[in-house]
Parts: structure tokens; sequence; C-alpha cells
């Protein structure tokens, strides 16, 4: 997908499939009831999820609804979202889960993806030892293990409140009843037909027909593989007869997935990355995820060393934030990875003295070349299609939770009996060390392959709290966009004052050290603006979008408002009660 791709229909079509989707909406909220919960210090006026799909939002506001907390409603959504959104929800991938619990206590869970027992270090290069195109980034070779199916199976079994079979039965539906596909995703879908025919050989699901907005898609093998999975829970994907399905396709076609992969297979929990700016505290995703320490870096190094009276997106504001963008992203490519196989000193990277030493070299007025900052020299850009969830419960629960396949529609390889598509997470590794993946993040040692090794990826899930209370829930897709997407809307409202939407809604642009050029998103694109920074010496490039925030606000009077993205996607906001306006 181009990072800067934006579908092209028009508010009216949207609302044209929403009224299509009505009668699904109605079953949806038909699981609904008003069960009390157990009164407790601080509630909320309300429960919230956010997430990229509005029939997603709508199964885990009912989730709320019958009694379920933050977590039931996250996994009814994630669930949800691999029903309604296949170029990014999915069974066949993996991510990552921030949360903050109601009595103040703080986790994460890692259900990113592994490498397979038979992964070599250097099974993408050829006799020459030069990466062969696409061999990580397409078809079998392509696909870890996934880990989201194991990672909702924890989420529930540590803190779930409703039955597993609850949480899970509304995707059933969805899939079994059918959806109307919205424009963006029947062009999505239109956008991909060459490459899945090309991966899959025979004709699947999304090849059958021309698929067009407003379409009623039927998902029977996945609906199947859904009840499965509600009966029978891990052992439903990862034994039996899914896990038979998805080792002979994938073998058959040259891949190295084992039913041994799968049976072990582990979620971990893990201790989050968090620190406290002023009367703020960041609470985010640990690695394999680089997104909590990169946020840090950006955050600390900018209240640190920020000149006097930077305005927001001006060139002087702009270079600034790219220059210490170009520092954090360095560090990344050469010392982050999975900490299972490698050391990944946190508390240091975030430290003010480590920072102050690292940013030293910054000059406000000319920009820093990037090959004269240590790191492994290569250039290029991470996948962008990745979907991502805020929930919050009456309660005080928050839940930020990112998934992907890591490209639209993952490896392109459809497991057709059982309904889903699998990951190409493997080109987040380091193929060759020094070398670019798809899409222009690069790695070193730290990051390179090794069997059941988890890959180094940019979700950063992130909670905000003030003076110790959950404030803003957010995070995005937008592979290497995703860090300093979630760094700029946390700044926007930190620092400069904005409101939740306008911080999300305000125009955003990207640095990631290489290639040696800022993104502006299309609003930013002021001839006036580009040359200034053009005088600076960076090289601009506009994109359409940068991210899609799916974001919850709470205010100091303990008010809930969703904050969806809505200049950027077509997903929304919904809360338990008559819904807060954007603030």
């Amino acid at each position: 997908m181009d990072p800067g791709y934006e579908p092209s229909y028009s508010p009216h079509f949207v609302l044209s499939f929403m009224q299509k989707s009505v009668l699904l909406l109605l079953l949806l909220v038909s699981l609904s009831s008003c069960d009390s919960q157990v009164s407790v210090e601080n509630k909320l006026d309300q429960g919230m999820v956010v997430s990229a799909h509005p029939l997603a939002s709508e199964v885990g506001r009912s989730i709320l609804l019958k009694g379920g907390n933050a977590f039931d409603a996250a996994i009814a959504t994630n669930f949800a979202l691999a029903v309604v959104y296949p170029r990014a929800g999915n069974l066949g991938g993996g991510g990552f889960a921030t949360f903050r619990l109601q009595n103040g206590g703080y986790g994460s869970l890692d259900f990113r993806e592994r490498a397979p027992k038979d992964a070599r270090r250097d099974m993408y290069l050829d006799s020459l030892g030069e990466v062969v195109p696409d061999l990580s980034k397409k078809g079998p070779l392509s696909i870890g293990v996934p880990g989201t199916v194991e990672g909702m199976v924890q989420l529930h079994k540590k803190y779930g409140k409703l039955s597993w079979r609850d949480v899970v039965a509304p995707a059933i539906e969805l899939a079994e009843g059918g959806h109307a596909l919205s424009p963006y995703n029947a062009e999505m879908l239109f956008r991909y037909q060459k490459e899945f025919h090309e991966v899959n050989e025979d004709t699947i699901l999304f090849t059958a027909q021309g698929w067009l907005p407003g379409d009623i898609l039927y998902q029977p093998a996945l609906a199947s593989t859904l009840k499965l999975i509600a009966a029978e829970g891990r052992d439903g994907f990862y034994k039996g007869i899914t896990a038979k399905y998805m080792t002979e396709n994938i073998n058959d076609r040259g891949g190295i997935l084992s039913i041994r992969d799968l049976k072990t297979y582990e979620a971990i929990w893990r201790e989050t990355v968090r620190d406290s700016i002023g009367e703020y505290t960041i609470v985010s995703m640990a690695p394999p995820s680089s997104g909590g320490v990169a946020i840090l870096q950006l955050l600390k190094s900018y209240m640190m060393l920020k000149p006097d009276k930077l305005k927001p997106n001006s060139s002087e504001y702009i270079h600034f934030i790219s220059e210490i963008a170009k520092r954090v992203y360095s560090d990344r490519a050469q010392y982050l990875g999975d900490p299972d196989f490698v050391q990944v000193p946190i508390d240091s990277f975030i430290s003010e003295a480590y920072l102050r030493k690292r940013m030293a070299g910054i000059n406000l007025n000319t920009n820093s070349s990037s090959a004269d900052i240590e790191g492994p020299q290569v250039e290029v850009i991470e996948s962008h299609e990745t979907t991502h969830l805020s929930v919050v419960d009456e309660n005080g629960n928050c839940v930020s939770l990112t998934t992907t396949l890591n490209s639209n529609f993952g490896s392109k390889l459809f497991i057709s009996e059982a309904g889903f598509f699998m990951n190409n997470e493997m080109d987040d590794f380091s193929a060759k060390p020094g070398t670019p993946n798809q899409f222009g993040l690069l790695g070193a040692e730290a990051n390179a392959i090794a069997p059941k090794k988890r890959m180094l990826s940019s979700m950063s899930p992130t909670i905000v709290l003030k003076n110790g209370q959950p404030h803003f829930i957010l995070g995005t897709p937008g592979g290497s966009t995703i860090i300093t997407n979630v760094f700029l809307n946390i700044l926007n409202l930190i620092e400069h004052d904005m409101s939740p939407k306008e911080a999300v809604d305000f125009p955003r642009f990207h640095h990631q050290w290489l290639p040696d050029v800022i993104y502006l998103e299309y609003k930013l694109a002021d001839s006036s603006l580009i040359s200034e920074l053009s005088l600076k010496g960076h090289d601009v490039e506009i994109w359409n979008s940068i991210g899609l925030q799916e974001a919850i606000y709470i205010n100091d009077s303990l008010e809930v408002f969703g904050v969806h993205d809505e200049t950027r996607g077509e997903g929304i906001a919904l809360g338990t009660k008559e819904m807060n306006p954007q603030p």
C-alpha cells in the first residue's frame, strides 16, 4: 500500500454504507443488557470503545452493556475486526496490549508473532548473500507463528469477566450472518486481487467475485473457526483441524510452519515501559515493541531541549523534532530486539544523561545528515497496515491494543478452509543486518532472524495518566510512523494545550532517520513551509495521511470521550451512554 494512499469515496457514500448496516447493528445491540457493575471509587461517567470499524466498535459496546469489563470488550472487538476488517484485523497475526487496572496496576501482553523453529538467519539470502526480493514479503516463507488467538485467550483468562463464549459470539454472528462491505474495504479487496491470485493460485473467497461497496460478505469458514475457538479456547486454533489447515496450506507451498510451532506458541506478560513527565505518566509497550522506548526518548528529549516559542508545525518545530527522531530511530535500528534473545538496556536509553549526550549534536538551523548519525547504514519504510482499538469501562479499567498482519492482508496467503489470511511478519526481522525490509525500517544484529525469536515492531499501544488517573488512551496503525504519530498526539495534548479532538486532527509529519526525508501530510504541503525546510537542508515528501488514531480521553471530572480520527478513517467511537461529543 502506498503510504499516502487515500480511498476515493465521499462522506455521503459512507453514510449509505452505515444505513445498509443498521439491521446488523440492531442484531448486535440485542445481545446487550444493562447488568449493574460493582461501584468503585472514581467511577467514570461511561465506558467507551473506539476502533477502526463501526461494527467492531458496536460489538465492544454491546459487551460493556452486557456487563463485561474493558478486557472482555477489547477481546470481542478484536475478534470482530478479524471479520469486518480483514486487511489488518486477524486471527493469523499478532500484536500487543497495554493496560491499566481499576486498582491502579499496570501490565502488558506480548502476543507478537515469532519465527518458526526451522527459521534460519540467512533464509532470505541467495547464494551470493543478497536478499531475494519478495521472499520475506509474500507467500509461505514470510509467515511467522501467529499470536492473536493466544493473546486473547490469556487476556480473558487473567482479566475477563464474561464467559469466553460470550466474548467470541458476536464475531461468529458477523461472520455467519454477513456484513455490508464499506467503500474502503471493497476498494482494498479490489486493489489486491492480483496478489491474491499470485500467492494462492486457486480461487479464494476474496477473488470469487468482484466486490463492491454495500455487498454482503458472508464468511462461513471463518465462522466455523471462531466456533472452534469459542468451544475449545486456544486448542481450537493451535491444535486440531485449524492447525492442520494452516500447516498443510503453508507447507504445501514451500513454507516451514509446523504443528509443533503452533502448539508451543506462548504469549508473554511483560513489564510496561513508563516514566513521568511533570504531572503526566506515560505507560507503553516494552521490546520487542520499540514503541515505548522510542516515544519516551522523543518526549523527554523534546521537553529537556525545546527552544522557546516553538510554534507547532512551523518549519522550526518540524526541523527540531525531526532531528530528535533521527537519533531515536538510529537507536531503534542498532539496539532494539526481542529481549528474550538480546539485552535491551531500557533504563539507560530513556535516562536524562543519555538523552542529553545523544541529542548534543542538534543544530536548530541545519539538518544533520542521517549518514553521519551512528547506526547501520541503509535506506527506505515499515508497513502501515495495522489496526488499533482503545477501551475503557466505567470502573476505570483501560486497554490499549494494537494488532497486525504486517502488510495489507499479510502474506496474501489465505487459509480457505479456515477463512483467514496469514501474516508476513518475518519481513520485520533483519533479513540481512544493515539491509532494509520492504517498508524501510532496518535492523542490526539485535533483530536478526533466529528460531522462536520475536521480530521487532513499532506498535505502540499507550496510556497517558494525569496525576495518577487515566487521561488519554491511544494508539494507531502506521508502521514506523506509529511512534512519531503517538508522540505528536501526546505532545499536542500535554504541551500545546490542544483539545483531544484538535490533537488528533492536527496535521502530522514523520522522520525515521533513514531515508533522510521528512514526510508531511498533504495539509502541510505549503510551498513556504517546504521552502523553509529545504533551506535547512531537508528533503521533503508529501503523503495523503499518516496514521489513524483511535483514542479515549478522560477529563478531570471523569467524563469519557471517544476521539476517533474521523478525517483519516471510517471507524467510530461508541459509549455505553448517549455519546459525549468529541471534546
